[in-house]
């Protein structure tokens, strides 16, 4: 799924304007060592490579396992005669393109075919093919592992199913490294889970096979969403408000989109999977050197009651930025930081509120809407106009335009406006593309309705940090993100359901954006409203900036479970 719209996410997390009451200390830390300075613009600039990575690596299984669509049974027999000769020799001719069939030859004897040069009767029996497959690469013009493999015919379910392992990692990637992240640290987390993409993808090239390749795909996936997230969380941790936005927006543009772009050209460029595996998995070789570069969340530091470390990373920034914290603000930050809260604040004791389960679900179901349309529309790229790499660059385009809407648009009408009216607006695109014919017209309105999808993934996004309290943030954004890549795995399904009715998938789309634009007027609004620390503070939040009306929130809500009475 296009995760640069996830980038929003952490930027909102940590949007806290500087007006809002009692003001957090971390905010007053930041405007002292300076909102945007040196050590944060480096930063900025060696956390690129590894958006890069995620994109590639959600990119290039697209074109390394692209199928030409021109093949058809080997005759060993055949192989001194011409090209044309040896297909019309032994191949029945269909009336579906590409005009012969592509898995099953005529049960000939070949040896008296070469001798009289006479293709075989109409009637006689069809066989599959025995001796492998002939590919003409006119559409595909490389080698992939697809015609290397032969996994074509019978076989086709080889390459979905390796995808299908993809994501099947990506669950288990998700959650354990959001786990990690909120119980040993967003740095450990995300180094981690670059060593699982590096070893995966790395593995991909040595595989022979159906299942060994599953497998490489599987650790592979691991790496999804962690390798890049938890290390932007971080950084923006240490970003004055007023320039998360348009970081957020530069990152997603030249660390996801640009990659996006770019995968077409390398495939096209490069024409060896196995080289564009190496070059597009090398910049995840960075995450070695990264506790030298990149300092722990002083946020997740605090709350673990490592103080002395927290205060050794702001030092830092004292150091390269050549700012001051002053002594009374780092006071502070030592005594907030040394306030332990005795309550459960658990994913579970998040799922155990009402109004925060309920609005979780409703980011669930918008999740899934978002990630299965824009899953679906990309691997919609080799029936969606006339030439799979053009279409799959210019509706890669489409990120760019969105993240700039996304900029604009949120802070104005808020997440919950943006997200239903960008998902009702891409409904409608849907339905249109679906009844209009192939060709650059169904393109670009593909690409549209891309656009649309992506900005309301990218309010959803933002909508999600800003809800979550602080001490499951990384869980429970990894929970909603578990729920998105199961369902993922059906899209692929949405696409084949083209063979049953052409317009089938895009109505598909349309029907799904329907439902989750309606089911989006049910979150609150969290526009301008202060991040909270604790459940009780995002129950207050929900109650507060419900679409019908503002909500008595009751000052002495259902008990939590304190630490002591789960002991």
């Amino acid at each position: 799924m296009t995760d640069t719209l996830v980038l929003q996410e952490a930027a909102s997390a940590l949007n806290v304007e500087e007006k809002e009451e009692d003001g957090d200390v971390m905010e007053k830390i930041i405007h002292h060592i300076g909102e945007m300075g040196t050590y944060q613009l480096l930063l900025v600039v060696f956390m690129l490579p590894f958006i890069a990575t995620w994109a590639f690596s959600y990119a290039v299984p697209m074109f390394i396992l692209a199928t030409p669509q021109e093949h058809w049974c080997k005759v060993p027999e055949l192989q001194n005669l011409t090209l044309e000769m040896r297909r019309n020799l032994s191949i029945p001719f269909t009336d579906e393109p590409p005009g012969w069939d592509r898995c099953q030859m005529f049960a000939a004897n070949y040896t008296e075919v070469l001798a009289t040069l006479t293709r075989p009767a109409n009637d006689t029996p069809l066989i599959p093919c025995r001796n492998g497959w002939e590919f003409l690469f006119n559409d595909i013009p490389y080698s992939t592992i697809i015609n290397e493999r032969e996994w074509v015919c019978e076989r086709a379910s080889y390459a979905p199913f390796s995808q299908s392992m993809y994501f099947a990692g990506s669950l288990l990637g998700v959650t354990f490294f959001g786990w990690l992240g909120d119980t040993y640290g967003r740095l450990p987390a995300f180094i981690g889970a670059n060593i699982m993409g590096l070893i995966g993808n790395i593995a991909t090239i040595f595989t022979v096979g159906r299942w060994d390749f599953a497998i490489a795909r599987l650790v592979a996936g691991t790496a999804n969403d962690a390798c890049y997230l938890m290390m932007y969380l971080i950084i923006l941790e240490f970003i004055g408000s007023r320039h998360r936005t348009w970081v957020s927006s530069a990152a997603g543009v030249l660390g996801g989109a640009g990659p996006l772009m770019l995968t077409p050209v390398l495939a096209l460029w490069l024409k060896n999977w196995r080289t564009v595996v190496v070059a597009t998995t090398a910049p995840g070789l960075l995450a070695l050197v990264t506790p030298w570069i990149v300092p722990e969340s002083v946020r997740w530091l605090a709350s673990n009651g490592k103080v002395n470390r927290a205060v050794a990373i702001l030092k830092r920034f004292e150091r390269i930025n050549k700012k001051e914290i002053p002594e009374d603000v780092l006071n502070e930050f030592i005594i907030s930081s040394n306030n332990k809260r005795m309550t459960d604040e658990s994913l579970l004791a998040l799922l155990r509120s009402p109004k925060l389960r309920k609005c979780v679900i409703v980011l669930i179901v918008v999740t899934i809407v978002g990630g299965v349309g824009i899953d679906a529309v990309v691997r919609m790229s080799e029936s969606i106009g006339s030439d799979f790499f053009v279409t799959f660059a210019i509706s890669s385009f489409a990120e760019v335009p969105a993240l700039a809407l996304i900029t604009v648009t949120l802070d104005r009408f808020g997440r919950r406006a943006v997200i239903a009216t960008t998902l009702a607006i891409g409904s409608v695109f849907s339905f249109i593309c679906a009844f209009v014919p192939r060709g650059l017209t169904q393109a670009l309105i593909a690409v549209t309705v891309r656009l649309f999808v992506n900005m309301a993934i990218s309010g959803s996004a933002q909508l999600a940090p800003e809800l979550l309290p602080t001490p499951v943030r990384s869980s429970g954004n990894s929970f909603i993100h578990v729920t998105a890549y199961m369902a993922t795995i059906l899209s692929p399904f949405i696409v084949y359901s083209s063979t049953i009715w052409l317009p089938m998938p895009l109505v598909t789309i349309g029907v799904l954006s329907s439902v989750g634009a309606l089911c989006s007027l049910l979150l609150p609004e969290t526009k301008g409203q202060p991040m909270p620390q604790t459940i009780m503070d995002g129950e207050r939040l929900v109650a507060a900036n419900m679409l019908c009306g503002k909500a008595e929130f009751d000052d002495e809500p259902e008990e939590l479970p304190t630490l002591k009475e789960k002991i």
